[in-house]
């Protein structure tokens, strides 16, 4: 047999495996991905990996459903109760999702309003003892011990869950998979590396870790739990398909979202907007579902700690920053200003994007030595924080108390506008009630209204430097980070100075101004417009904004496109992902499928000897092989189908095998196996090549793959062209797509496309001119 066939490059990570040993298939494709993958023999996953470490191989995930006769058998035999039992299924696991994130996004903001309030507690009695030193120390220590934990978690327990985490549940409902994406040891790191991250200080959200800790939740409770962990459950045996994980772990991430920013609606948008690749009517309202028990689930602990019955954490509720009572009329001078905010904020966006790509990839000089290297790296931008959170309000002066205002001024605690840090009584520091408070109190300072006066301009920029400086130097470390918090921040600053400078020609309030300056941020970064623009509605409860929120989302992303990419797109392209956009490269339609597939193809019968299957699953990585009818079993060569490595090794292993070359039926079948058998197992939980003990005597005896083969595989024709075959790929969800020729006379399959043979660096290095031409 010629291995040069059904080439599942994607299915290993772009790498081929033979007999052991791993190679490059295509120089040009190494080429394109460094300097990330710079020691590599496969492809990365972990946001680790995109600064140069922990890389760990990737497969393809198969939507498609496998149609052979144990399936049809199975389906013909279900009852009326067992398909109840499914959908009810279905919408348990929605609810116990939602339950599940909704507790961990209540216990992560618990645990970081309590320790970092402690935190910032001891450091202001030091501060108002005059004990000035021993308050740096306190302060810088506590985040230094704080942000060495979560690095320790990070490197050497998940390394996957360090950064945010969205980049790869994007990828995952693309159809990319890697064993360690959502791992149980990932779900456990990302809640406490994000609570110790965030507790530090560092200028890094939970809101895109909550995002991967929602994915994981519903990944565990998918397949069934963690048989490693023992925890299993066997009446999840219904959802052993990729299919209906994938939309669980696409109602995870809207929970994610709704949970970090107590957005239920939000989360559905962000979810069909940034990270779905596949939705229908049934998945919006299973998600909608989700989303909502996670609100009322975040409503009831809220209240709960409203009496004090939580530490230092109760006070405010659903909606985080409140601007609602701010009066949002507008005129033609304020949407001058609007529009100014929308391309600064698209420049911005668009420069914070190609900073953090060249930071990213000088991390992995420093990654790629090893874990105790990533320490260090976290342990030093950690102490640059805190040196920039301690030293720079000793540049800012002092300021007397407003008169007439409700709030404590000076600020005696934790949070509040007006931080007394240096200053004598009736003063406050301005630059320390930005620096010296969480990350989502120094937003609701930002976008606290009335408040003109309050910040300095000159405060106002130096605090934009640092956060906008901060942010870049954060992503990337060992930590648990999102980019959400970074982004509002930077945005929420620029914005009040626009409207600092802007206020003798405008009416609109400082706040409010802060609020559409993160807008502007977000769209300028991230690229999204509908998911952010409800979600900062819901944050702020100010729907009269609808309208100047929407311009000025419009406006960032406009701007930025013309660029660079969004931020997750850039990541994602850095990693390796072999991610399939929605629409196919124009160059595609100068080419045909048959330009791009190999042959010849490693083929069975349909009636095979055990020994080649043996030799053929020892020899390649491939995941699926046609299955071609030969006489006696047909007139002439025939494709019968696809038959995946993992049904072919389930089948060797039970070794119901015959000495003569015949077809044994699908009854025989059934009465060995049921269809569950051949369900996809777990991570880690199905049957490997290793595990087969085939005698020398069995190997010259026969197997009868037809009733494991998928009849009815997705075909096109050689002469389709390539850019229609992407579409019809990713549209589908599949993993396997079988070319056959046009003309008679020849074998009944011509080749298998694969995801890798859709990646604009695999079809570039096979035709580097295609694109020039076109």
């Amino acid at each position: 047999m010629d291995d040069r066939g059904d080439i599942e490059t994607s299915d290993v990570g772009g790498v081929l495996e033979r007999n052991g040993s791993s190679f490059y298939e295509d120089k040009e494709l190494v080429g394109a991905r460094e300097p990330l993958l710079r020691k590599v023999t496969t492809n990365n996953t972990s946001q680790i990996a995109i600064v140069g470490a922990n890389l760990c191989p990737i497969e393809s995930l198969d939507y498609e459903i496998v149609e052979n006769d144990l399936f049809k058998q199975d389906w013909r035999s279900r009852k009326k109760t067992q398909i109840f039992q499914y959908i009810a299924l279905k919408w348990t696991l929605a609810l116990l999702i939602g339950l599940a994130t909704g507790l961990v996004g209540f216990f992560n903001n618990l645990a970081v309003e309590n320790i970092a309030g402690f935190k910032l507690l001891l450091t202001s009695n030091f501060m108002l003892e005059q004990r000035f030193f021993e308050a740096f120390v306190v302060f810088a220590g506590c985040n230094l011990i704080l942000a060495a934990g979560a690095a320790l978690l990070c490197a050497y327990v998940a390394p996957s869950a360090a950064g945010s985490g969205i980049p790869e549940v994007k990828a995952y409902l693309n159809g990319v998979d890697a064993p360690s994406i959502l791992a149980p040891s990932t779900l456990f790191v990302k809640i406490f590396g994000s609570i110790g991250g965030v507790s530090a200080g560092f200028v890094l959200g939970k809101e895109g870790p909550m995002v991967h800790t929602g994915s994981c939740i519903a990944f565990l409770l998918g397949q069934g739990g963690s048989r490693k962990y023992r925890l299993t459950c066997t009446w999840l045996r219904y959802f052993k398909n990729d299919r209906d994980r994938r939309d669980l772990i696409t109602c995870g991430a809207a929970a994610g979202v709704a949970a970090a920013f107590r957005a239920p609606v939000g989360g559905v948008l962000f979810a069909l907007e940034e990270a779905a690749s596949w939705w229908r009517s049934a998945l919006l309202w299973r998600t909608f579902f989700t989303t909502a028990v996670v609100a009322v689930v975040l409503r009831a602990l809220i209240e709960f700690c409203r009496g004090g019955k939580c530490g230092l954490f109760g006070e405010g509720g659903l909606i985080m920053f409140d601007l609602s009572s701010s009066v949002a009329t507008y005129s033609a001078p304020d949407l001058i200003a609007v529009i100014v905010l929308g391309v600064l904020g698209g420049l911005l966006g668009s420069l914070y994007n190609f900073f953090l790509d060249k930071i990213l990839r000088s991390y992995s000089v420093i990654n790629e030595k090893g874990a105790p290297f990533k320490i260090i790296l976290t342990i030093t931008i950690s102490l640059l924080t805190s040196c920039c959170a301690y030293g720079l309000p000793w540049l800012a002066k002092c300021t007397p108390c407003p008169a007439n205002i409700r709030e404590e001024c000076p600020t005696i605690g934790r949070s509040g506008n007006f931080k007394n840090f240096q200053c004598p009584p009736g003063h406050y520091n301005d630059l320390a009630s930005l620096f010296l408070n969480t990350n989502d109190d120094a937003i609701r300072n930002l976008f606290s209204k009335g408040t003109y006066d309050e910040f300095y301009i000159s405060t106002l920029f130096v605090f934009f430097g640092a956060v906008y400086f901060l942010g870049l130097v954060t992503y990337g470390i060992a930590v648990p980070s999102g980019l959400f918090i970074p982004v509002i921040l930077a945005g929420a600053t620029y914005g009040r100075i626009v409207g600092t400078l802007l206020g003798p020609i405008t009416d609109l309030d400082t706040g409010l101004f802060a609020l559409l300056g993160a807008a502007s941020f977000l769209g300028g970064t991230m690229r999204m417009t509908v998911s952010v623009c409800v979600i900062l509605l819901e944050l702020t409860n100010d729907l009269l904004m609808l309208p100047l929120v929407m311009l000025v989302l419009l406006i960032s992303k406009t701007v930025a496109d013309s660029f660079n990419k969004g931020v997750y797109d850039q990541i994602v392209k850095m990693k390796g992902l072999p991610y399939m956009e929605a629409h196919a490269e124009p160059y595609m339609r100068n080419l045909v499928a048959g330009d791009v597939v190999s042959g010849p193809l490693i083929t069975f019968s349909g009636v095979e000897k055990v020994g080649s299957i043996v030799h053929a699953l020892r020899l390649t990585g491939h995941h699926a092989f046609p299955v071609v009818n030969e006489p006696p079993f047909s007139d002439a060569p025939e494709l019968c189908g696809l038959v995946l490595r993992s049904h072919l090794l389930v089948l060797l292993k039970r070794k119901r095998f015959t000495r003569e070359r015949v077809a044994t039926g699908v009854i025989e079948v059934l009465r060995r196996f049921d269809a569950f058998d051949f369900a996809k197992a777990g991570a880690g939980k199905g049957v490997k090549l290793e595990d087969l003990d085939i005698q020398e005597e069995e190997m010259d005896m026969y197997v009868d793959l037809h009733p494991i083969t998928n009849t009815s595989p997705y075909t096109v024709v050689e002469t389709m062209s390539l850019a229609k075959a992407a579409v019809l790929f990713r549209e589908l969800g599949l993993r396997h797509l079988c070319v056959v020729p046009k003309t008679p006379g020849r074998p009944p399959v011509a080749g298998i496309l694969t995801r890798h043979d859709f990646m604009p660096e695999h079809i570039l290095g096979l035709f580097p001119r295609v694109k020039s031409n076109d």
